[in-house]
């Protein structure tokens, strides 16, 4: 049955797939061959790679699969950001059972397209298999555009912390699937549909960022890479962090009471992970354009035994976003 992609077949999805796929610049020689010639103006190549599991990072009964193109596409590309790159180009590993319906792969497909027009770069290649789960695979490049990489080890006592995009609306999004619960609307979509601030990165490194990374996995778990990386510490200040009213409102519908609402939403704002936001360290001297949020500053190396690198107003937080490998 051609409803299926079994029965559609590899090859003839293949080629329904990347016809959709529109070509940049940077693509010399795009989906076709044996590989893929991507444009290196700069000499170097940023890379990275995700995954998507079905059952470990989506649903589909909670996502479309639109939704999961689009995703597949923001976390990958978040990560080249935070490098302070520019997106350049995809590759995607498709795995999927064969009665998978054909709609639903090129529904993936439109959302992977729409979310490469927001953030640059293109489709160059990929594979497809058979499988029981259905697995996305990604690996994404992009091109530094002539400026150093902005790492995690750059961070140094005195510099600024700042973040921007959004900090914790996909958390509790998922919280509101879990409970069956149908809003706030913008946090259930940008947990279906992250939306990282891909101009960002760039522009942070010309501003002079010293460390830099995509919030994945929470922003106390994330800085705290960048406290080992660059033998730091961080230190948060509450006040600082001031939740969106779409997360005032989700906590507030996930049974926050009203006068501790703040305080929950500020919880997961540091500890919920996947809105991609990008966090940064900045020289104190620079000045920040508004849409970057200062939330701390960087301070000495921690003593040994610090039970947490990160504080907020002086308390320890424990890095307990997200880890893969924790047993449920």
């Amino acid at each position: 049955m051609l409803s299926t992609i079994g029965g559609l077949g590899e090859f003839a999805l293949i080629t329904r797939v990347t016809s959709q796929f529109p070509r940049t610049d940077d693509v010399i020689l795009g989906p076709g061959d044996d590989a893929a010639v991507v444009a290196a103006p700069d000499g170097r190549t940023v890379a990275t790679t995700d995954l998507l599991v079905e059952g470990r990072h989506f649903r589909r009964d909670w996502s479309s699969a639109r939704d999961v193109g689009h995703r597949a596409v923001a976390q990958n590309y978040a990560d080249v950001a935070a490098m302070g790159a520019r997106p350049t180009g995809l590759l995607i590993g498709f795995a999927a059972p064969p009665e998978l319906p054909v709609a639903w792969a090129e529904e993936f497909t439109a959302g992977v397209r729409d979310e490469c027009a927001l953030a640059g770069g293109a489709v160059v290649g990929g594979d497809t298999v058979g499988s029981r789960t259905l697995t996305i695979a990604v690996t994404a490049l992009g091109d530094l555009e002539g400026r150093a990489p902005v790492r995690r080890d750059g961070a140094r006592p005195g510099d600024v912390v700042a973040y921007t995009g959004h900090l914790g609306l996909s958390a509790a999004g998922l919280a509101l699937l879990e409970r069956g619960l149908d809003g706030p609307a913008l946090c259930l979509s940008e947990h279906r549909r992250p939306s990282p601030p891909y101009v960002a990165g760039p522009e942070a490194a010309r501003l002079g960022a010293t460390a830099m990374l995509d919030v994945s996995d929470g922003l106390a778990q994330d800085l705290g890479h960048v406290c080992r990386a660059s033998g730091v510490s961080v230190r948060l200040e509450a006040e600082a962090l001031r939740p969106e009213p779409e997360l005032l409102e989700a906590v507030r519908v996930l049974g926050a009471p009203t006068g501790k609402a703040v305080d929950a939403a500020r919880r997961l704002m540091v500890g919920g992970g996947e809105d991609h936001a990008l966090a940064a360290v900045f020289p104190p001297e620079v000045v920040l354009p508004e849409h970057w949020h200062r939330v701390g500053t960087v301070g000495e190396t921690p003593e040994t035994g610090t039970r947490s690198t990160v504080t907020v107003d002086g308390n320890a937080v424990e890095h307990g976003g997200w880890d893969h490998f924790r047993r449920d």
